[in-house]
């Protein structure tokens, strides 16, 4: 069975991992002075490629992580490496950088601009990557299964289709990794059931990595591994069954 630590390699060389954490820690100062950590001496290494899921309950420190790994906040200490640049080093800018050309998000409540059309948000994820193209936007719509329905706002479209426009959104840029926050928290099971199965094929097919924090146990499907995280901790490999 593979750990958080796993690192594979190809021909005696060592494979540059898609993520790196080590010994990362997350430390939140209380209005009273307090001190409390959110990450705890977390490792993690996840291969390009992979779908991974960080199974937890809320509070666990799943959100804390992926904000972390994309560059929105920055650790206590620790290190963070992304396709083998160290978050740090980078400096705002670059890191700026890294999530708008590498990084693709999908969030549990969507996130759409609701003054915009579907296609429009997916457009407008394309432009800020300098590859504006209605051609591109439409197609990645098409892709999700939402054909027919690029000139609808969000308020017009159900909670399924609105995560398929984020889903085309996080996608139709290319990114190397995608880091989805509960993507299925706000759905029903059949909808949250074909929301994963869509994220993660086309995860696959383009290659990109998936890191997706959950609490369902329905994400085992899926996933080439899940790994508990508790406590701030990741912990073991349960893609043999969640307790």
């Amino acid at each position: 069975m593979r750990t958080s630590a796993h690192r594979p390699s190809e021909g005696g060389m060592e494979m540059i991992p898609a993520i790196r954490v080590v010994d990362l820690w997350k430390s939140y100062d209380g209005r009273d002075g307090s001190s409390a950590a959110a990450l705890r001496g977390t490792n993690l290494v996840v291969m390009a490629g992979e779908v991974v899921a960080l199974y937890g309950r809320s509070g666990s420190g799943k959100t804390t992580l992926l904000n972390l790994i994309a560059g929105l906040d920055r650790p206590t200490r620790g290190r963070i490496e992304v396709e083998g640049k160290d978050l740090e080093s980078l400096g705002e800018r670059g890191r700026t950088q890294l999530r708008r050309l590498r990084i693709g998000f999908v969030f549990q409540f969507f996130n759409l601009l609701p003054t915009l059309t579907a296609l429009e948000n997916v457009f407008l994820s394309l432009e800020l990557v300098g590859k504006a193209s209605l051609h591109l936007a439409r197609d990645a719509l098409q892709a999700v299964g939402l054909q027919g329905m690029e000139h609808r706002y969000p308020n017009e479209l159900s909670g399924g289709e609105q995560q398929r426009v984020a889903i085309a959104r996080a996608v139709v840029k290319g990114p190397a990794i995608i880091l989805a926050d509960e993507p299925t928290g706000n759905l029903d099971t059949r909808t949250g059931d074909e929301v994963l199965d869509l994220l993660a094929n086309r995860c696959r097919e383009s290659g990109t990595t998936l890191i997706m924090a959950t609490h369902s146990p329905r994400t085992s499907r899926i996933c080439d591994r899940i790994l508990r995280i508790e406590d701030g901790l990741v912990g073991e490999d349960l893609k043999s069954g969640i307790e």
